[in-house]
């Protein structure tokens, strides 16, 4: 089974996130952010993985800390649903196509923080989602779920469909990295182990 379901609460955020790597490719919660909402929506469905988020947060302050936490906290469920890594293909890598704008996605779940992101934005804000949050989002996933990732916006304008490119390539990037395949046997790495 791999699967987790963890919470986190501070003085800003109470969260839960449940994951199930092998799962239906549904999301079910919210997080009062509506854009948000439909992000992690596309990524559960593109990312074949079964995800319940319930987040509650300081969003009369602004959406910083609600997003960030969840993406905090889903990191941490990746890895520990994800174990040791055997038999998982480690590297994914997607090319989206979102109309005008073109996004990209190379990662690789190695156990090693890293992210590059390239990707800037005409709106700052999309309703109450703050754009800028996104990168924010994705390097608090890199950082506790030990993903070296390259996530960039290669061109586009609208910043709706640069927001869902990156969403969905890394969610494609994620599923390819995390497919089992039997003829890898064990952990994928010369050093037999990946931290």
């Amino acid at each position: 089974m791999r699967t987790a379901d963890l919470k986190r609460e501070t003085k800003e955020t109470c969260i839960r996130v449940a994951i199930d790597l092998d799962g239906d490719g549904k999301f079910t919660g919210q997080t009062g952010i509506a854009f948000f909402d439909h992000m992690l929506t596309l990524l559960a469905r593109h990312g074949g993985l079964g995800l319940t988020v319930e987040a509650q947060g300081d969003l009369d302050v602004e959406c910083h800390h609600t997003v960030e936490d969840t993406g905090i906290l889903f990191g941490k469920a990746l890895a520990q649903a994800a174990g040791d890594k055997a038999g998982i293909r480690r590297y994914g890598h997607f090319v989206l196509p979102m109309e005008e704008a073109l996004c990209e996605c190379a990662l690789d779940f190695c156990g090693r923080p890293y992210l590059f992101f390239g990707a800037t934005f005409e709106r700052p804000m999309i309703e109450n989602y703050a754009t800028e949050v996104t990168e924010d989002f994705f390097r608090a996933i890199c950082n506790t779920a030990g993903l070296t990732m390259h996530l960039e916006c290669r061109r586009g304008r609208n910043a709706h469909h640069i927001v869902e490119g990156l969403f969905k390539a890394f969610a494609r990037a994620l599923r390819e990295a995390l497919e089992t395949d039997e003829r890898l046997g064990g952990i994928p790495s010369t050093k037999g182990v990946l931290d």
